[in-house]
């Protein structure tokens, strides 16, 4: 049976030339079995018209915010929250910038703003407007908030240019519609652990130990297994990131505090450590600031070893996860020290990434890992972190699925 039989697919065009493969799409949509209900914005009216996506949707059309009569017979809120999935198609640069900035000045945007369901974007414009760092900011920016994406294609455009930009084909946005519930099965009933960020270890009131983490890798990793359907636990260090969409998340500063939290979060199925946990930490924390004295050196700093999270998951006697996956962040002889780190702290994965200041990984945007396991190693391509999430959790469940 279709995963889609059943599903009500809220879906808001917006005003590109694209526009006209919604009509397309909602055909599609329909015959696999969904329902869907669609907004326009005022832009998009000018490329299909609410009578023609009426027909083809066999219901109501809306797009004015101050309607008194749709306010009384749907709401925007109920609007944007009675659907199972919210599909962006197409997504303009102008609604993209809006939608990052959380605007809400048409019903579009109140609605987006609204939903606490999952975004669903496919981005379509030209393709200078494509690679302009505010769009690819807003990309970015929205990913971080959960937001996916479908697209955008390689090809010819109506303004006569060539590159990425066209919105993805009816076909392409129907398989990852298509994907998006089938994925939301796979790891039901299913618990998930995921450190994420960097530790700070404090020296004083005012100074720490920490790294250059931004903890992106980590929260894509949550909410990919949540939207896999596992519920999922996230802690934290301190990052600038928000926090994922329906994820329970636990906010921490230290090893140890981060430690006492995955415990307290046991049992789980998966734990994944993405976390750049700091080694060392002050051995005697000073309560009032260190001073500088002219001409003297400052006493010596003495450290002590952060209690180690992986291998503490990983060697538990009782409540083991059943996958226990880590990270092995390195900058030289990355395979070797990542079987070695392995085989030290007895995880089932090890995901090895090359965190070289060169590779721009540490607080980038993308990510190369090797993924080693009992089996042996496999090389993913350099890819977003979204993306690396979605494959490790396309992994997890297969392992799981295959060992139940």
């Amino acid at each position: 049976m279709s995963p889609l039989v059943g599903k009500r697919i809220l879906l808001v065009i917006s005003g590109g030339i694209a526009a006209y493969k919604c009509l397309e799409l909602i055909r599609s949509l329909r015959a696999a079995g969904a329902s869907v209900r669609a907004v326009l914005t005022p832009a998009a009216t000018q490329f299909v018209t609410p009578l023609s996506v009426a027909a083809i949707t066999e219901d109501k059309v809306f797009s004015d915010l101050f309607s008194l009569t749709d306010e009384s017979e749907m709401g925007h809120i109920r609007l944007s929250r009675e659907a199972d999935l919210v599909v962006v198609a197409p997504a303009t640069a102008d609604l993209l910038a809006r939608m990052a900035a959380g605007m809400a000045n048409d019903l579009a945007l109140t609605a987006l703003l609204a939903t606490d369901k999952p975004i669903l974007c496919a981005p379509a414009m030209n393709v200078r407007m494509w690679e302009h760092a505010a769009t690819q900011a807003n990309v970015v920016t929205l990913a971080g908030r959960g937001v996916r994406f479908v697209g955008p294609d390689v090809g010819d455009m109506a303004c006569g240019e060539y590159g990425p930009g066209r919105m993805a084909e009816p076909d392409e946005i129907l398989a990852a519609i298509a994907q998006h519930f089938a994925c939301g099965q796979r790891l039901a009933n299913r618990r998930a652990l995921v450190t994420s960020g960097p530790t700070r270890e404090p020296l004083d009131p005012v100074r720490f130990l920490s790294n250059r983490s931004s903890g992106r890798q980590g929260h894509a990793i949550a909410a990919a297994l949540a939207r896999f359907g596992a519920r999922t636990q996230l802690v934290s260090g301190p990052t600038a990131l928000p926090d994922p969409p329906a994820v329970q998340v636990v906010h921490v500063e230290t090893a140890q505090q981060m430690l006492a939290a995955c415990e307290q979060a046991l049992p789980v199925d998966i734990a994944v450590c993405a976390a750049a946990v700091s080694d060392w930490r002050a051995a005697e924390p000073q309560p009032d600031k260190i001073k500088k004295e002219a001409g003297a050196a400052p006493e010596p700093l003495r450290l002590v070893e952060n209690p180690d999270i992986l291998a503490t998951l990983s060697r538990a006697a009782t409540r083991r996860p059943t996958l226990v996956i880590g990270f092995a962040a390195e900058t030289s002889r990355l395979l070797d020290n990542a079987v070695e780190k392995r085989r030290r702290k007895g995880c089932d994965w090890i995901l090895a990434n090359d965190v070289s200041a060169a590779t721009g990984t540490f607080g980038g945007e993308t990510n190369e890992v090797h993924l080693i396991s009992a089996d042996g190693t496999e090389l993913w391509p350099r890819m977003s972190k979204e993306a690396v999430a979605e494959r490790l959790a396309f992994a997890i469940a297969e392992a799981l699925e295959a060992h139940p």
